[in-house]
């Protein structure tokens, strides 16, 4: 009899696991309803640009040739995507969709098409904001920017985008990881990873929770075949609003300045430190008068959270840092000589110190083409380098100029020409308007030094 009775329970424990839907709305469960409220939001993104004419027959010269004539140009033109956050008409894409653009249109799912004006692009995100223009009356459908600290691994997720220019489409997925910061795409290097498929043309679309919110920009996929593998990787929401705040303020985006360099704890440099894990971020160097100096910290401290938000290497750090404004303070948790402590950093624009004094240089030097800056931790964090770094920097090389021909490049910092030490940009100048049979040339690049000899 107990025998009978054991195995009608495991009967109706296996019956309860297969049930069948009970009721057609149990049948009829879709994630219809979200995305009826999410599409009309989501738009495509078309760029134009002049740029060298793309071959029909990149592999053999001769039809090239014929087809589009030695040097001939016309108009490129990038397709991606991107979401609406305020109904005035913000689109929010990536900055890698409109790179370089001359024209910036955006077409909605119902064949209505706009032009767009770009009000803020920050390669360092790969993050941009458009303007529609239209009727200032106009009121556009738009995503609500969702809560960057209730997105856990495991959540259901909806991505929009439109894949290979074939048309707005949605898919399904989860959270796979989050604060995956090995990724390479942009500087913010910290992204929600999720298996919802992402495929090219998805980028800057939207990644869409629950409860019809935006999480994340989708930014770029892990493949091998060209196509989604499930692993793409999208922009929290938390640098997206940052971004936003700004082109609404008719700002650049204000980073805080802690002014310290960082590394990521390794497995021997923990136990090195005495500690259980190879977690945080420790410091390596410090710059006199920044808020990390002014806090207290010191060079050997490790960080281990801000505001109580973990952090697990450098670039964690650097992302949850940069999200904190430029306002207030931020309380950063650290361990030193194996005691942790709290100490309370304050939030400021980085400064400029030197004035930057930008120059354009043209004349018979191979910098014809330059805009050239003194180095400050402000100009420093535009150009994202080393805080502590001070001389005259290359800010930007322009096309087709003698410049970008022998190969200088932003960020080189130079620091001699021909026997002369380039202190400032005014140096530099009266330097580069002298005629010279030759140029030798030392360049900090990337952190290592560059000898170049160029005839004049």
């Amino acid at each position: 009899m107990l025998l009978l009775c054991l195995l009608s329970i495991v009967c109706a424990d296996i019956a309860h696991a297969e049930a069948v839907p009970q009721s057609r709305a149990e049948i009829a469960l879709t994630f219809a309803p979200i995305v009826r409220q999410t599409a009309p939001a989501v738009v495509s993104v078309h760029s134009s640009n002049p740029e060298a004419a793309r071959a029909l027959f990149p592999d053999d010269p001769f039809l090239r040739r014929f087809f589009h004539g030695p040097g001939s140009r016309q108009k490129g033109s990038a397709l991606g995507s991107g979401v609406i956050v305020d109904p005035s008409g913000l689109v929010v894409t990536n900055a890698h969709v409109i790179r370089d653009a001359m024209e910036i249109r955006v077409s909605f799912n119902d064949h209505r098409e706009f032009p767009a004006a770009l009000l803020l692009k920050d390669e360092r995100t790969d993050l941009a904001v458009l303007q529609i223009e239209a009727a200032e009356d106009a009121a556009f459908p738009y995503v609500e920017l969702g809560d960057p600290s209730i997105v856990q691994v495991g959540d259901l997720v909806l991505a929009f985008g439109n894949p290979f220019g074939v048309g707005q489409t949605v898919t399904q997925g989860i959270v796979s990881a989050l604060a995956r910061t090995q990724v390479g795409v942009s500087d913010s290097r910290f992204f929600i990873q999720t298996d919802a498929a992402i495929n090219p043309g998805n980028s800057g679309g939207a990644l869409i929770d629950m409860a019809g919110r935006l999480v994340g920009i989708n930014s770029a996929i892990y493949t091998r075949s060209g196509g989604s593998n499930g692993i793409g990787f999208a922009i929290p929401v938390d640098m997206v609003k940052i971004v936003v705040d700004s082109a609404r303020a008719g700002k650049t985006v204000s980073r805080p300045w802690f002014g310290a360099r960082m590394e990521s704890v390794t497995r021997e440099l923990a136990k090195q430190l005495g500690l259980d894990r190879p977690v945080g971020a420790v410091v390596v160097q410090i710059l006199g008068g920044s808020p990390a100096a002014k806090a207290g910290l010191k060079v050997a401290d490790v960080v281990t959270a801000i505001d109580g938000i973990e952090i697990s290497d450098e670039d964690s750090f650097g992302y949850i840092f940069a999200t904190r404004g430029t306002t207030g303070s931020a309380a950063v948790g650290i361990m030193r000589d194996g005691e942790a402590r709290t100490m309370n950093v304050s939030l400021e624009r980085p400064p400029e110190s030197t004035p930057r004094d930008a120059r354009r240089l043209d004349g018979p030097s191979p910098f014809s083409g330059i805009i050239a800056m003194n180095l400050s931790p402000a100009v420093a964090d535009e150009l994202n380098l080393d805080m502590a770094m001070s001389g005259v920097v290359i800010a930007r090389v322009e096309d087709r100029t003698v410049a970008n021909r022998v190969g200088l490049k932003p960020g080189d910092i130079i620091r001699e020409i021909n026997g002369w030490q380039i202190k400032d940009s005014a140096t530099l100048e009266r330097v580069t308007k002298r005629r010279e049979r030759y140029w030798d040339i030392i360049l900090e690049r990337d952190g290592e030094q560059l000898s170049l000899v160029l005839g004049g």
